[in-house]
């Protein structure tokens, strides 16, 4: 397994980013998202780490193999933030290699590390066992809630 370097996302990283979250709709759910409106909403989550922080994983060379999104919410029952991990999408050439392992473990760190943090937690297109079989050897359970949504565009 390479070793990854982590670090979060600037500016300049909004149209990788952006090819990565286009790229992961269209693998997942085969839903084309419109490439302006990804960039636009990438470009403000790293504007402002209230909305979204994004974090990278290097290879060895250097060359980004894997993304992903943190975004926080209030839990009133436990008086924390839930972390919850989205965007998640690691290149092609480098799955299998521990890129996503490398993020967890990362922002796992930081969610210890920060007062107030009470978890983290993910969703899972039904069906993607490869990505529940990894997220399970990472440590991560079921929590038994399935999410429901009004689209409001």
């Amino acid at each position: 397994m390479t070793t990854h370097s982590i670090r979060e996302a600037v500016a300049g990283d909004r149209d990788w980013l952006a090819d990565c979250a286009i790229a992961m709709a269209w693998e997942t759910e085969h839903k084309r998202l419109d490439a302006e409106t990804v960039r636009a909403g990438i470009a403000a989550g790293i504007a402002d780490a209230a909305k979204a922080r994004y974090f990278i994983a290097a290879d060895a060379d250097g060359a980004p193999a894997g993304t992903l999104m943190l975004t926080r919410e209030w839990s009133d029952w436990r008086n924390g933030d839930w972390w919850w991990i989205q965007s998640v999408y690691v290149v092609p050439s480098q799955r299998r290699r521990g890129v996503f392992a490398a993020l967890y473990r990362h922002v796992e760190g930081l969610a210890r590390a920060t007062p107030g943090v009470i978890g983290l937690r993910l969703y899972v297109e039904r069906g993607n066992d490869n990505a529940r079989a990894t997220y399970a050897a990472l440590g991560m359970a079921d929590a038994g809630y399935d999410i429901l949504e009004s689209t409001l565009l």
